[in-house]
């Protein structure tokens, strides 16, 4: 079992000025899913840039960063109905995790004034598997 680690933090307004500046870019960054959870929310911006956050945080565990053939729809951060984020891997990044026998990924946000943090964990059945004692 190997288990891999990213973060990634956001500065909030960033994200603001990039889409009041290009709106449609809302739908390369984000899934319809991620854009629904967030606008009926306070602090919609601080929400969306946590989700973008845990995108980074995702692709630095897996190893890959955007590479190629990567779109940031194929991490998708998700909520359970009691509001625990989850994610879901589609296309290049669903392949990424294959390829390392990606058990599990979680991710764990937070945002307050200015900043949205993100930090994620894969766990996998490669690397060092030590005998338990």
């Amino acid at each position: 079992m190997e288990i891999r680690v990213g973060v990634d933090l956001v500065h909030v307004p960033r994200l603001r000025r990039l889409l009041a500046e290009q709106p449609a870019i809302g739908g390369e960054l984000f899934t319809p899913g991620e854009l629904r959870a967030c606008a009926d929310r306070r602090n919609t911006v601080s929400r969306l840039s946590a989700r973008f956050a845990a995108k980074e945080a995702v692709l630095k565990a897996l190893g890959t960063g955007l590479g190629p053939r990567m779109r940031w729809l194929d991490v998708e951060i998700a909520n359970e109905p009691w509001g625990r984020p989850v994610v879901r891997l589609h296309g290049a990044a669903a392949a990424a995790g294959a390829r390392l026998g990606a058990r599990s990924v979680d991710v764990s946000l937070s945002h307050t004034g200015d900043f949205a943090l993100a930090h994620a964990v894969v766990v996998t059945s490669g690397g060092d598997d030590e005998e338990e004692e």
